[in-house]
């Protein structure tokens, strides 16, 4: 048993100064920090595979009971292997590789009791012995960590087993139980351990498993009333993730914390954000005390003239004295009551041919620049006859501006009228009564031709004038 002990530990010795280089270098080396991907998006953003190495005791034995051929079993060097997928935070796929010796006696006898069997002892050579297992991790041992550091396992599987054994009999033979070849049987294995994390990417693995072999010649000796035999393993290894360093273990991910932080994350924001309103709302509240106070100022009318004290600028004012928009007296005015003022009416006006020709030439002759509401030089004379014509008898004039369809409705409703209010304008500024001048814009409504040549539309920009 020493020597078995002595050489698992040597081998795990061995492979921890490895590992532990290798957490040296990880944990100095590299400043990336392990980001967990958002809940619910699969597996993509985890590393789910890895291999691992172990080694340990074997013993033909099991910790749960069923016969044992020999009374005294010894343990033996065991070591193996495996490659594993997790599927999923709960379950994984192994697939394992194990070798070694299952030796035992029959030394440990009740005094004066007689041999149990015809053999003294055994040693079976373990060739191979692989599986393929569901691997379940129970759960996370701290559920407040993010990325826990011990997660306990279950394992269950199916495998084939290679072997063969040989038996020293009660004279001293040893008797080899196939002398060609080996024995293959199926066996399940059956595991149960722990795994504890030594660095982001190594994990150190301490496991018991038991193999119930379907047969009952795994130490060479059928026994009547026939049992299956069984072995049991216990080992300690390493297991190495495989993947990106920044990226967590699936089956060490705690996807309970992880909801936790984010709600925590929420929580934070929110009260972040209803103090960031409550600051906002108060200090909207102070601006509109202080638009309050100051409208309150506006309104205040001590000498009660109508002005406020904040526009009063002579304040004390009488309250029977009118005061004028500063809030000062308007001085006495006197009105002289033998004034009088004649206003003949009746007046009656005549329109003649040459009257229509002279605001048929101006007409005519009335042009604007392009696009603009500016009369152009040439057609000034014309208009000053009309003023002349308004001045001299009094007649009134409307003005009615129309422009083609080119442009937008609006932009052409808004040309017309100024075109019109131009021609008022420049009318007025030759002595015409601007009263008896209207000037309106009808934009491209009123056509006086076809909008389809440019003839039609050269006479739709017009102003028209109609005396009366």
């Amino acid at each position: 048993m020493k020597k078995i002990i002595l050489q698992s530990f040597f081998l795990f010795a061995s492979m921890f100064l490895v590992t532990s280089g290798i957490c040296a270098q990880d944990t100095t080396n590299r400043i990336s920090t392990v980001v967990a991907p958002p809940l619910f998006s699969g597996n993509k953003g985890f590393n789910t595979w890895s291999f691992g190495l172990h080694a340990g005791a074997l013993v033909p034995t099991s910790a749960f009971g069923g016969r044992n051929d020999f009374s005294k079993w010894k343990p033996s060097l065991g070591y193996g292997g495996y490659i594993k997928a997790q599927v999923s935070h709960v379950f994984g796929i192994q697939a394992d590789f194990l070798r070694g010796t299952l030796k035992a006696n029959n030394d440990r006898l009740w005094a004066g009791a007689p041999p149990v069997s015809p053999y003294k002892s055994f040693e079976t050579d373990v060739h191979w012995a692989t599986s393929l297992s569901l691997v379940a991790t129970l759960g996370n041992i701290n559920w407040s960590q993010l990325h826990t550091s011990i997660q306990p396992y279950l394992s269950l599987g199916g495998g084939a087993i290679n072997f063969n054994p040989s038996l020293v009999n009660t004279a001293g033979t040893t008797i080899n139980f196939k002398p060609s070849g080996s024995i293959t049987r199926f066996y399940v294995p059956i595991g149960l351990g722990f795994k504890a994390n030594l660095s982001r990417s190594v994990n150190l693995d301490i496991g018991y498993t038991i193999g119930l072999v379907d047969g009952d010649d795994l130490d060479g000796y059928y026994k009547e009333p026939y049992i299956s035999d069984r072995f049991s393993y216990g080992h300690i290894g390493l297991e190495f993730a495989l993947g990106k360093s920044n990226k967590a273990q699936l089956a060490r991910h705690n996807p309970p914390a992880q909801l936790a932080g984010n709600m925590k994350s929420a929580d934070d924001a929110m009260i972040a954000s209803l103090a960031a309103s409550e600051a906002r709302y108060n200090s909207r509240l102070a601006a509109l005390n202080g638009l309050q106070d100051e409208l309150n100022r506006m309104k205040t009318d001590t000498d009660g003239d109508g002005v406020s004290d904040y526009f009063d600028k002579c304040p004390g004012t009488p309250r029977n004295v009118k005061v004028d928009g500063a809030g000062c007296a308007l001085p006495e005015v006197s009105v002289k009551r033998d004034t009088v003022y004649k206003v003949e009416t009746n007046t009656t006006y005549v329109i003649t041919a040459e009257d229509r020709q002279v605001v048929t030439d101006a007409i005519r002759n009335l042009e604007f620049d392009f696009g603009k509401s500016t009369i152009r030089a040439r057609s000034l004379p014309y208009l000053n006859k009309v003023a002349e014509l308004l001045t001299k008898k009094g007649i009134s004039l409307k003005l009615a501006g129309h422009t083609d369809n080119v442009g937008s409705d609006a932009a052409n409703m808004t040309l017309s009228r100024n075109r019109a209010q131009a021609v008022k304008q420049y009318l007025v500024s030759q002595g015409a009564n601007s009263s008896k001048i209207e000037a309106m814009g009808y934009g491209e409504s009123q056509p006086a031709s076809s909008n389809k040549t440019a003839d039609g539309r050269q006479k739709n920009r017009r102003v028209e004038f109609t005396i009366y």
